[in-house]
């Protein structure tokens, strides 16, 4: 079916549920033909589901898809893709061992007599990389180039199949200022080709360089669009927020007195930190703020010993602990819950009971020998202590609710008898009831005496919470707000602002 429209691309009524959850709610979107359309919107606005209802990966309720005046009939990338729609992820998606023409050509190999034509497909990448001024050799292994240099060949390899919208999901988030750059130029190439590109990042000072309208999202529901230049970033964030701010009810505690357990200085991880400053208390919670890509996980991995800094010092409990490793951090009081729970944080088919415990076994064993008897009071303990629900201590945890995987995880490193907890991304992917659970948790051990490090990328999440909340932002610390003057409208701000 065809219609006739000055569009690239057009989304007309589109509703998208999972689950009971709205994620979309009669969505209307389009973009021009040569246009550089920013998509703006907190977690959980809506702004993945409509890329991929674009990209074809998902199906739309209701409404329709239009792509270049031909609908999208039904939800196959590959449809979308003979429509002119490419997409590249944030989590790129090359193989490290082949090569860059290789990646570039997969499943759609130049061929002659049968056979790939490899000083064919070795031109054809070459010209691509040229019309975006990559300079990467078509030959070398995906594997041995920069972060950088693959990300424009995923825009490259998009760009080679003459696209009429290109999405970028946020195509900068791992680079450095330079490297942006870079990305920037190649998009304003792009733009006057006459591709349409959709742009999805946080960071303002990006999306005033490069985009000529913005489209901001939330609660599944489009709020405005409009020329990016007619409105100021605080305009901005207020759209993303709603009038209201949605802010509930706040930590009203005095923030935590003596001498800090962990003192970070002058920390530099390249390219995202470029000289940290922190300290953190015994008996608060420290929420650190910022956008993907800010630098949140590194300052952690860091503190944790598993990530060695670039330059400057980590005192750990008076004890300088950079560059010593992990298991020293962890012997100083250490332990961090990562981000990624399902893939670095639980083994799935292992009972939460052995998930709990496998940080510090030497206390259920005797004469070096596991005791299963101490292992399941080990856990009995923790369930009752921090309401996991679980029908036996020994359920494999991948068969348990993210809520209380996430209770395992943190729980682990009670059991291993640490002080200071470093918490990447605690509540993602879990519901309501145990959000709050877990907010009482971290609450419970600030009055313990613990210290407690939250990051967050639900911003209205951290008054609800935290003590204090720091603001990454262009690999510094630009903002400090303390409890209860902690408000979501201002940490956002400052998170997405065009660093001074």
């Amino acid at each position: 079916m065809s219609t006739v429209s000055p569009n690239a691309a057009e989304v007309t009524g589109v509703s998208k549920t999972y689950g009971g959850i709205h994620a979309l709610r009669g969505v209307d979107f389009s973009i021009g033909v040569g246009e550089v359309r920013a998509l703006l919107g907190k977690n959980g606005a809506g702004k993945s589901t409509l890329i991929r209802l674009l990209a074809g990966a998902e199906s739309p309720e209701g409404g329709q898809v239009v792509i270049g005046g031909k609908r999208l009939e039904r939800p196959n990338v590959s449809d979308a893709q003979r429509l002119g729609v490419r997409t590249v992820y944030q989590e790129l998606s090359l193989i490290p061992e082949l090569t860059v023409a290789e990646n570039m050509f997969m499943g759609e190999w130049p061929m002659r007599g049968g056979r790939i034509d490899r000083r064919l497909m070795l031109e054809k990448a070459d010209e691509a990389l040229s019309r975006l001024g990559v300079r990467v050799d078509p030959r070398a292994w995906v594997g041995d180039i920069s972060i950088a240099d693959q990300q424009m060949v995923e825009i490259a390899r998009s760009m080679s199949r003459s696209p009429r919208v290109l999405i970028l999901d946020e195509p900068t988030s791992s680079l450095a200022a330079a490297e942006v750059d870079r990305v920037l130029e190649a998009v304003a190439t792009i733009k006057q080709s006459g591709v349409a590109v959709v742009y999805v990042s946080h960071r303002v000072s990006e999306i005033r360089r490069i985009a000529d309208s913005a489209t901001v999202m939330r609660n599944g529901e489009v709020v405005a669009t409009f020329p990016i230049a007619e409105r100021t970033t605080r305009e901005m964030v207020d759209m993303m927020l709603g009038v209201a701010g949605e802010d509930a009810e706040r930590v009203q505690v005095p923030l935590a007195a003596g001498p800090p357990v962990v003192e970070v200085r002058g920390l530099v991880v390249e390219p995202k930190l470029h000289g940290i400053d922190l300290d953190v208390r015994p008996g608060e919670v420290l929420g650190i703020a910022g956008v993907l890509g800010s630098g949140r996980t590194e300052l952690l991995q860091v503190i944790a010993g598993v990530r060695n800094p670039d330059s400057g010092t980590v005192t750990v409990n008076g004890t300088a602990s950079h560059g010593r490793g992990h298991r020293f951090a962890q012997r100083l009081g250490v332990g961090l819950t990562p981000e990624d729970r399902k893939t670095d944080g639980i083994v799935p088919e292992l009972g939460l009971d052995e998930n709990l415990v496998m940080s510090d076994f030497t206390k259920v064993a005797t004469a070096g020998v596991l005791s299963s008897d101490r292992v399941k009071r080990a856990a009995v303990q923790a369930m009752e202590a921090m309401s996991i629900k679980s029908a036996s201590s020994s359920t494999p945890i991948g068969a348990l609710s993210g809520g209380n995987q996430q209770k395992v995880v943190i729980g682990r490193w009670l059991h291993a008898g640490s002080s200071i907890l470093l918490l990447d991304e605690p509540t993602r992917g879990v519901d309501v009831m145990a959000k709050q659970q877990i907010y009482e948790l971290l609450r419970s051990l600030a009055r313990s005496g613990k210290a407690v490090v939250f990051v967050s990328s639900e911003m209205e999440e951290l008054n609800l919470v935290c003590d204090r909340v720091v603001v990454l932002n262009g690999g510094l610390i630009t903002a400090e707000h303390t409890a209860p003057a902690i408000e979501t409208d201002q940490l956002l701000l400052a998170a997405i602002a065009e660093p001074a």
